[in-house]
């Protein structure tokens, strides 16, 4: 099944949750304006929670158990709403500290992941761009979205992320589309190094490259959001206006088959190379 979308997941917990708040309150034998009336909340408010329209707070959570006698789910019912509220993170407020912590908050994750998936529909994945590459792209990005402007510290930050692909005992594997390789980013002699860098990078043993070609029969896999998977543990989103986390195994199940339909058609090794030859051919 091809994953349903970022906001959708995002409300479908937000759903479940409600539905266990109305479990624990129907077994305590509240009506959902008694449940209210106790905790000093409008009687809308329960209906919000319960229907996963409304965020519950931690206390809110605890407001909720303690009414209905149900004190011990609290810190399970608290940890999954905050995981809720980190799984969807809009990009100014994530970047409203400066590109460089951006860069450097993934380092930990990237530290103990082995096993690294990137599909790419945009552009070019970071671990894999040259130094002008990434420069452009954050460039772009604080002309549209007016962070501050730390270029210069943010780049050398992902550069210095990059050392992880020279670290033993890991595994990468990249998907690209192909008009990845045809889309100008910053200047064209900016873009034909990049895709040089790109031929050079297919040499390292532990690194695949696919590119899935233009016109080829998409078949399951249908083109996506671009999405970075590290181990079985997490996947991250990136969306126009936000990054989504996803941690829950069903979800990422759904990544890993969606990886999986995507590398089954595109193209490797000495066909992919000819593939970034020819864009770079394309420059002119």
């Amino acid at each position: 099944m091809y994953p349903s979308s970022p906001t959708s997941r995002v409300r479908e917990a937000r759903e479940t949750l409600g539905k266990r708040l109305r479990e624990i309150r129907k077994d305590s034998g509240l009506t959902a304006r008694a449940l209210a009336a106790a905790a000093g909340w409008h009687e809308s408010k329960s209906s919000r929670l319960e229907n996963g329209r409304t965020s519950p707070s931690d206390e809110d959570i605890r407001a909720w158990t303690r009414i209905c006698h149900a004190e011990e789910e609290a810190a399970d019912l608290i940890a999954t709403a905050r995981g809720i509220d980190g799984m969807y993170v809009e990009w100014r407020r994530l970047e409203s500290a400066g590109l460089k912590r951006v860069q450097e908050s993934v380092l930990p994750l990237f530290e103990r992941t082995l096993w690294f998936r990137f599909y790419q529909s945009q552009v070019v994945p970071g671990l894999l761009q040259t130094q002008d590459y990434t420069r452009a792209i954050l460039d772009t990005v604080v002309a549209m979205r007016q962070t501050p402007d730390d270029v210069d510290e943010a780049v050398a930050a992902r550069m210095h992320r990059q050392r992880i692909l020279h670290r033993g005992g890991r595994r990468f594997a990249f998907l690209i589309e192909e008009w990845v390789l045809r889309s100008i980013i910053g200047t064209p002699a900016t873009m034909a190094n990049q895709l040089g860098h790109l031929i050079g990078a297919t040499a390292a043993p532990a690194l695949s490259l696919g590119v899935i070609p233009m016109g080829v029969v998409r078949g399951n896999a249908w083109p996506a959001e671009p999405f970075s998977m590290y181990d079985d543990k997490q996947v991250s989103v990136e969306l126009v206006s936000a990054g989504l986390t996803v941690t829950q195994p069903r979800e990422i199940a759904e990544y890993s088959k969606t990886f999986s339909e995507l590398a089954g058609i595109a193209v490797h090794g000495a066909s992919a190379r000819r593939l970034i030859t020819s864009a770079i051919d394309a420059l002119g």
